[in-house]
């Protein structure tokens, strides 16, 4: 594999158009058409909001329908609580690529991102169709990238190649997503391709453990949209991947180096955050007992303004643990740490803690808190970031 800070591959079959249709601000690119050859199939995961947006609905029906032909994405408005005409809306902006295109509506699958309970500007996602077409080529992911951004402050982009039995093949993706983030299923946006020939079950399977390593442990602020969705499309026009075996998890690795380089991207790129936290949790008695103490202490906004400040105040991550919903938790058996160095133990702090040596560790961009529960053999990481008051002005002002 080589490494996502490396060249982005372009994936054989898969092509990418962006343009500027000044959907909510002129003169951004605000606009993606993905294509996917005739012999692509894809495989996607939604949000579990109930208050689904209507692109969501309509992905959902269009890709139970057939083979996707063509991803329409928009940015500037959700589309989401804007009741039945929401839906029509949709469905003309899916019309305008398929008439662009000659192909059944159903082929076209819709996405969207932005402000909530307005309706989309139809006239201009559609007047903005012809020129995305034009843009379509295999090196536009770069473009996509920035193209789907609402708030975040850099695009989000990765690319492994792997060396199967049949050749080398490639896996890239991008995401979207800066707040409104705690997913549950995938992202706000995410879009990754691989030009595999693999079935339609193996490709299910391996999005759904990819998702679940990876955008489902991340969190900025514990919310989840009502337009989260991640798709992984393959094109046919690379080497076979079997539905199981060597070559299978391989091919699933690769899909996963993806999948969590754009969720650690995305904790990063938080609204407002200075710095990246990888929450470890282990000594568990069950993987979904260390999720739970991790998302604990990643949303507590006690320990997360802490993090803000590089403060190392350590009994507030004591406090998230103790309340993460262990009945018969032993305090005494829980260590916490603060990169290497840790800092309580039995319930009271180290004998050797460095509070100066901690505070300096975490004024760095990357930084790592450990809790091990003394409990067992499980463990799990959540990726999120510091709460800073920049967050709150973002939020304050987004719809202004």
């Amino acid at each position: 594999m080589s490494g996502a800070d490396a060249v982005v591959h372009p994936v054989p079959g898969f092509r990418l158009g962006t343009v500027s249709a000044g959907i909510r601000k002129p003169g951004r690119p605000d606009l993606v058409v993905m294509a996917l050859p005739e012999t692509g199939r894809a495989a996607a995961v939604f949000t579990r909001n109930r208050f689904r947006a209507a692109p969501v609905r309509i992905a959902e029906r269009h890709l139970a329908a057939t083979a996707p032909r063509y991803l329409l994405i928009n940015t500037g408005y959700a589309n989401a609580g804007t009741g039945e005409r929401g839906e029509a809306d949709a469905l003309a902006c899916c019309r305008g690529v398929a008439e662009q295109a000659g192909c059944a509506v159903e082929a076209v699958v819709p996405f969207s991102t932005g402000v909530i309970g307005e309706p989309l500007p139809v006239e201009r996602i559609t007047a903005g169709i012809p020129g995305a077409f034009e843009a379509l080529e295999e090196n536009g992911w770069q473009a996509a990238a920035v193209g789907i951004q609402t708030t975040d402050t850099r695009e989000k982009i990765a690319s492994y190649q792997v060396t199967l039995a049949g050749g080398t093949c490639t896996v890239t993706g991008i995401a979207k997503g800066a707040g409104m983030i705690r997913p549950d299923m995938a992202t706000m946006l995410a879009f990754l391709a691989t030009d595999a020939e693999i079935s339609d079950a193996a490709l299910a399977d391996c999005l759904r453990r990819a998702t679940e390593r990876s955008f489902n442990r991340v969190t900025v602020d514990g919310d989840t949209s009502t337009n989260d969705a991640c798709l992984l499309a393959a094109t046919g026009q690379g080497p076979r991947v079997p539905d199981e075996g060597g070559d299978f998890e391989r091919f699933q690795a690769a899909v996963e180096a993806v999948c969590i380089d754009l969720a650690r991207a995305i904790a990063a790129d938080g609204e407002g955050a200075t710095r990246l936290v990888d929450v470890a949790v282990e000594g568990a008695q069950d993987a979904a007992e260390a999720e739970r103490v991790a998302f604990t202490v990643a949303e507590s906004p006690l320990v997360k303004t802490a993090l803000a400040a590089a403060d190392p105040n350590w009994g507030r991550i004591l406090a998230a643990v103790g309340r993460a919903g262990i009945d018969d938790l032993d305090v005494d058996a829980v260590v916490l740490s603060i990169g290497d160095q840790v800092v309580a133990q039995r319930g009271a702090v180290a004998p050797d803690y460095d509070e100066a040596a901690a505070a300096a560790y975490l004024a760095g961009s990357e930084v790592r808190l450990g809790v091990d529960l003394g409990r067992g053999g499980a463990a799990a990481t959540v990726w999120t970031c510091d709460l800073t008051a920049e967050y709150v002005r973002i939020n304050a002002e987004y719809r202004t």
